[in-house]
Formats: C-alpha cells, sequence, structure tokens
C-alpha cells in the first residue's frame, strides 16, 4: 500500500479508544505516532478487560489494546513534571500534528491547549476530540461512546424496538471506532489544507456530533414531519424486499432491494416461485402496497423453507442485493474480507499471532501494512535520542520520575 502520510509526524497525547484509533488510522496510512503515556500504568485501555475476556483467553492478546494502538511508538513521560513537559514540547516542535483527547481542564494544567502548542509550532495540526463538542453547558465535561454516542446520540432510541424490556446497547468502541476515523479523515483535510496555504486549521470531532451524522435521516425527517421514522425488526416495511426473512435453520437474511419493480421478477423466479408475479396481489408496487402484510407473509413462508446455506446457493445471481446476517466470528471467513485483505496477520512480541482488522480506507488497492502496538514505554530512549537528548539527560529524568 502507498504509505501517503510517510514522513509525517503525530504526537498522541490521548487515552481510551476514540482519539487514540485516529491515531492508529493515521500510522495505518504512514504517519510516524508517537503515544505519550505516563510512566506510571499508561493508558488505562491496557487494563480494559471488556465482556469477560481475559488474557488467557485470548492467547495472551489484549485485543483491546492492540486493535486501537497498533503501529505507534510509545513513550512513557509524565507531562505533569517540568522536566516531561519540556520533552514534550521538543517533539512539538518537530511535528505535524498534536492528537489529544484530554478534557480542556487537564490541557490548561497540563500546558498543552492550544496557544501553548502553536506558541511552539505554528504550522501544527492540532486535533481534539470531545464527548460533545468545543462550545455549550457540557464543554468541561467527558464523555464515552455508550453514553455521548450511543445514548445521547439517539442510537439507542432509534434501534430499540418501542415494546423491548431494555435498551439496545452499542458494541464495544463502536462510537469511538466511528469517531476516529472521522477524526483521522479531519487531520487529513487540515493537512492538505496547510499544503496549500501554510495555515494549520484546528480539528474538532466530537461523539455527539458524529452520533448525529450516522442519524441524520431520522434527525432531519423528525424536525421536518414531527414524527419518528419506524423503529424495530421485522415487520411491515413500505417495501417488502427491504426487510428481514427468517430461515429453516433459524438464520436471517436481509433484502435491500430499493426498486420493487425492478427486482420483483427477478427475485421470483429465484424463489421459484414465479407464479407471484403476476399474481394480481403483487403485480405492481400499488398492489404490493395494498396486500403488503399477505406479501411479507408469502415471502416468510419462502424463506422458512430452505436454511442459508441453501438460500446463498439460490440467491448467488440474483440481481438485487441483499446479504446474510453474519455473527463477528463469521465475518473472517467471508469470502470478500479474505479477497479484499480487510484482516492483518501480525504476531506479539511473544510470537502468537493474530489478526487486527485493517482501517477501510485502501490507497492502490492495497491493504495497509501493520505492526503490533507498542508496549508501555517501548519507544522512550530510542525517540529522545532521536530529539538529541543525551544519554545523561536521559538518566537525570528517569530519575526524577519524568520519564520511563
Amino acid at each position: 500500500m502507498r504509505r501517503v502520510l510517510e514522513g509525517l509526524r503525530v504526537i498522541e497525547v490521548a487515552q481510551w479508544w476514540f482519539v487514540p484509533a485516529a491515531g492508529a488510522v493515521l500510522a495505518d496510512w504512514g504517519a510516524e505516532v508517537i503515544k505519550i503515556e505516563h510512566p506510571k500504568g499508561g493508558d488505562p485501555l491496557r487494563g480494559l478487560v471488556t465482556s469477560g475476556l481475559v488474557a488467557g483467553a485470548t492467547g495472551g492478546i489484549n485485543f483491546m489494546w492492540e486493535q486501537g494502538s497498533r503501529g505507534k511508538r510509545s513513550v512513557g513521560l509524565d507531562i505533569a513534571a517540568p522536566g516531561g513537559r519540556e520533552l514534550l514540547y521538543r517533539m512539538v516542535e518537530g511535528a505535524d500534528v498534536f492528537l489529544t483527547s484530554f478534557l480542556p481542564a487537564a490541557r490548561r494544567r497540563l500546558g498543552i491547549d492550544l496557544a501553548e502548542i502553536r506558541a511552539l509550532n505554528p504550522r501544527i495540526v492540532y486535533a481534539r476530540g470531545h464527548g460533545h463538542g468545543v462550545r455549550g453547558p457540557d464543554v468541561e465535561k467527558g464523555g464515552y461512546d455508550a453514553a455521548s454516542y450511543w445514548s445521547r446520540g439517539g442510537l439507542a432510541h432509534a434501534l430499540t424496538p418501542p415494546d423491548a424490556a431494555v435498551p439496545i446497547m452499542q458494541r464495544a468502541a463502536m462510537g469511538d471506532s466511528t469517531g476516529g476515523m472521522t477524526l483521522a479523515g479531519g487531520i487529513a483535510a487540515a493537512l492538505l489544507q496547510r499544503e496549500r496555504t501554510g495555515e494549520a486549521p484546528v480539528v474538532d470531532v466530537s461523539l455527539l456530533g458524529t452520533a448525529m451524522w450516522v442519524l441524520a435521516p431520522d434527525i432531519v425527517a423528525g424536525m421536518l414531519t414531527r414524527a419518528e421514522m419506524p423503529r424495530g425488526g421485522q415487520g411491515l416495511p413500505p417495501n417488502p424486499i427491504v426487510n428481514s426473512y427468517r430461515t429453516s435453520d433459524g438464520r436471517w437474511i436481509f433484502l435491500n432491494m430499493l426498486q420493487p419493480s425492478r427486482y420483483w421478477a427477478d427475485l421470483c423466479r429465484h424463489l421459484e416461485r414465479p407464479d407471484l408475479i403476476e399474481d394480481p396481489r403483487f403485480v405492481d408496487d400499488p398492489a404490493r402496497g395494498r396486500n403488503l402484510a399477505a406479501c411479507v407473509a408469502e415471502l416468510s413462508a419462502i424463506f422458512a423453507g430452505r436454511s442459508l446455506a441453501e438460500w446463498r446457493e439460490k440467491l448467488a445471481s440474483v440481481e438485487g442485493v441483499w446479504a446474510p446476517m453474519q455473527s463477528a466470528r463469521e465475518i473472517p471467513q467471508d469470502p470478500q474480507v479474505v479477497a479484499n485483505g480487510y484482516l492483518a496477520e501480525l504476531e506479539s512480541a511473544q510470537g502468537t499471532p493474530f489478526r487486527l482488522v485493517e482501517s477501510p480506507v485502501q490507497f492502490e488497492e492495497s491493504p495497509a501494512p501493520l505492526s503490533p502496538a507498542p508496549e508501555m514505554g517501548q519507544h522512550t530512549e530510542e525517540v529522545l535520542l532521536e530529539l538529541g537528548v543525551s544519554w545523561e539527560e536521559i538518566a537525570a529524568h528517569k530519575a526524577s520520575g519524568a520519564i520511563l
């Protein structure tokens, strides 16, 4: 893959997944990403136990850490200490991007707010990830994706059926991954602006704003109609071939054929029910609309007659779009995933092989070459030596606790 950001340096002062995910994408694209971690413990994501999975059950691979921090160099640095902050400032002077998730109060306290960083390097792209944006009553408050993106951003409400006993919850880091990719794209655009004009914009992305972008059709429709768009799973959609249907083995198929008059006849032939093409109840869009319940019931009975494997074969040449509802464990075997290299093969420092999900942007039709996430403070001395810090200075900083 062409490493389109090669030669650019990113200083990441961020924790958890959202903003570090942007750093991981920039690293995928070829940037050098230096991750600043506190010498005592580092990024708290390193210690997160998710969904009851522990290291022993994953072959010693911390999958949350690896997926969100691959390809970076880790520097153990206490930027609250004067010596540590001075070292950070020296890194900033030669960097292209400063990437942070720290709250405004923390940035001010640590001397890493916009004014301080721009005073050191006026050409640096200053990029911030927020829970709720740069203005408003909650600007000083933190946010996580399950709260700021999923719940406050309306996705939980939109995706939870009205009669559900409890709300539907997002999967791990769902909003963070979406927000991180968005932030990486914003940084790339800012770098282009700097290249063209010499001016480096400030980049801001919030989890709340990202959720609104994802939910934009619902939000805009709600403002115009003062009503909610339909919620729930299988039911009586306006178009019966944009709907979910259960197979004989309890799996689901989703039909996504947005032009029913175009696809109806071809689908009926693939379902081995050509009689439905001229059935007066379903002969055209108005007829299917008048007999929607009967049409959905007919299709439900048909799909219930065969297994998912059988339907994969039957629908392989159908003209319209459809998809099986796959589990996360099935996706790695999807032929399209394999053919396009959407999973990268890596090896841990202990020699354990594992795979990570590639970021979705490819250049020159090739996946990015990935490397594992760093050990805590793995590159501290290496990076400082590149800055011209002597071994005597490094020893003094270690003695003071400013570095790992």
